[in-house]
């Protein structure tokens, strides 16, 4: 296992075969690129033991605080929902730009403790449940003073190993231009009961901090919500001074959704994630990394 940094302006060599990597680095200039691991790094917060996708670095800092990174599955089942707490990367590198194949393991779920008290009560999980869903359809209830209040008490979310149940392929296609191919494929998971898929494409709210659409709306930090579905043809995220961010699409069959949520010391995300119904064999998007030949 080894660790790889590629230049896709200057290839060095065309390779033909996939190598498997601990982690790889995509410069798009000399102040931006794309990272990627196989295990759960950078670890920050609560999303510390969850698999990332691709992550922002810019100024040599990764900016992707507590979210995923682009292109990070989550699978909802009707009693339960998977995360993927283990992963293999493998790289190849090609004239035309590199592409990295990511395995997620679904074995992770989510269990609240309070203090050291696990919540393993189905009815309790449920309660919680539901506390997440009303806070993500009424952003504007400042739901997150009454997170606040949760972690002063010493409620916590942890995530735990379970059963697998199967494993979802994700290829990044990185070409010149800024320009990321996503591919996902859910073959290999478990149909019985499944409800919902979700994308994640989120990185830090501390540093993306502007929302803007084709529709012509502009937000900012607070403003953008907790999970507000986006009706526009596409919707972009970044950095308001330097511009440097990422715009993705609305696709059929699917839900696109924009969120940001920041608790100094426990919430810093920010991105624009999909949701997909149980039938889909694949699902494919594209993302375009804005600044990405600007920036020197």
């Amino acid at each position: 296992m080894i660790s790889r940094s590629y230049t896709l302006r200057r290839p060095r060599k065309q390779g033909s075969e996939f190598s498997e990597t601990e982690s790889c680095r995509i410069p798009f200039s000399n102040s931006l690129s794309l990272q990627i691991y196989s295990d759960s790094r950078p670890r920050n917060s609560k999303t510390a033991d969850i698999q990332k996708g691709l992550i922002i670095v810019y100024d040599r800092i990764e900016r992707v605080g507590e979210g995923t990174g682009f292109g990070v599955p989550i699978v909802q089942f009707s009693d339960e929902t998977y995360f993927s707490g283990s992963a293999s990367v493998h790289t190849l590198l090609k004239q035309d730009g590199a592409t990295i194949i990511k395995s997620f393991v679904m074995n992770m779920v989510r269990r609240k403790k309070l203090g050291e008290i696990k919540i393993e009560n189905r009815v309790m999980r449920d309660v919680f449940g539901r506390f997440a869903e009303v806070y993500q359809k009424h952003s504007r209830l400042r739901l997150l003073m009454l997170a606040d209040l949760f972690q002063r008490l010493g409620l916590r979310s942890d995530f735990v190993k379970a059963e697998p149940v199967g494993h979802i392929i994700v290829t990044y296609h990185i070409g010149h231009q800024g320009s990321v191919k996503v591919k996902a494929n859910f073959s290999f998971v478990k149909k019985e009961n499944l409800q919902k898929i979700f994308l994640l494409n989120e990185q830090s709210s501390t540093f993306f901090k502007k929302y803007r659409d084709s529709n012509g709306t502009v937000l900012f930090d607070k403003q953008v919500g907790a999970w507000e579905r986006v009706e526009a043809k596409w919707a972009t995220i970044s950095e308001p001074k330097t511009e440097v961010g990422f715009r993705l699409w609305k696709i059929k069959a699917s839900i696109l959704r924009r969120g940001r949520e920041f608790l100094k010391g426990h919430l810093d995300w920010i991105g624009l994630d999909y949701e997909i119904g149980p039938d889909k064999a694949t699902f494919e998007y594209n993302i375009e990394i804005l600044g990405a030949w600007t920036q020197r």
